[in-house]
């Protein structure tokens, strides 16, 4: 149990410097990283801290992927951890 909330700790922090880098990316007209890799971030149990790279950010806050995607992951993810932890 205690290695899942490292995993979702370690997996929120990575998606939050990933929005965050892809940000500073976007802003020196540099290199940008994938959308689907954002997303893949957000999906893999790192929607959280893409959420907070989002708002805190200003980042992809326009694209539907993000505005709706991120925040619907968010809800899919908390119903997995209700139902994991209710067992």
């Amino acid at each position: 149990m205690f290695v899942f909330w490292i995993y979702l700790a370690i997996i929120n922090v990575f998606a939050f410097t990933l929005m965050s880098y892809d940000k500073s990316l976007a802003r020196r007209g540099g290199r940008r990283i994938r959308e689907r890799t954002l997303l893949l971030a957000a999906a893999v149990g790192g929607s959280l801290g893409a959420l907070i790279a989002m708002r805190s950010r200003r980042h992809k806050t326009k694209h539907a992927a993000f505005s709706v995607g991120i925040p619907a992951l968010i809800i899919v993810h908390a119903l997995l951890l209700a139902y994991w932890l209710s067992r």
